[in-house]
């Protein structure tokens, strides 16, 4: 199998943008094998806003990878159930670290407001993170070649939100509401 992929090279139809959750592996949950899909691990699978300057940028390079050099189809911001980096969101970063955790976070601040005006408090922890997908896809609507390609139909984003729970896959639908995956 490996001298096969060797041999062949890479050609994935989809990039998916994960969190870094250790129960959450996109490979398992989408059924794909080596050379398939793409995987962007983050925490709280946030793509920040396009911004081109002299920092580091490993989603941003890792996106612009698989939409202009491997020509993805499809970019999917798959989130969960039970994410800490959200919980670090609602409830503040744990005192220990350096404080990358709430900076990361702070990427998703809007989120985090529109949670908290949840009625539910037990439906805010999720609120919150159906949120932050959407953020995620807004943001990817900001770099230029991603735009380009999904205003030609050369490029589709989607939503996810996986329940680790009961193994339960929910898409995005168009409008703003995550069905199940039929």
């Amino acid at each position: 199998m490996f001298e096969s992929l060797a041999k062949s090279g890479q050609s994935p139809k989809a990039l998916v943008v994960a969190c870094i959750d250790s129960r959450v592996d996109p490979f398992m949950i989408f059924d794909a094998g080596p050379g398939e899909i793409l995987s962007v691990r983050n925490v709280a699978n946030l793509v920040p806003p396009f911004g081109p300057d002299a920092a580091y940028h490993g989603t941003s390079a890792a996106l612009e990878f698989g939409v202009t050099g491997l020509e993805v189809q499809h970019v999917i911001v798959l989130g969960h159930s039970l994410c800490g980096g959200v919980r670090a969101l609602m409830e503040g970063s744990p005192p220990k670290g350096s404080g990358f955790i709430s900076q990361w976070m702070s990427l998703a601040e809007r989120a985090r407001e529109r949670a908290l005006g949840c009625t539910v408090p037990q439906e805010r922890q999720r609120c919150c993170e159906e949120e932050v997908i959407k953020i995620s896809l807004t943001n990817l609507m900001t770099f230029p070649w991603v735009a380009d390609r999904v205003g030609r139909g050369r490029l589709e984003l989607h939503g996810m939100w996986f329940d680790i729970g009961t193994g339960t896959l929910m898409l995005l639908q168009k409008d703003g509401r995550f069905a199940p995956v039929i």
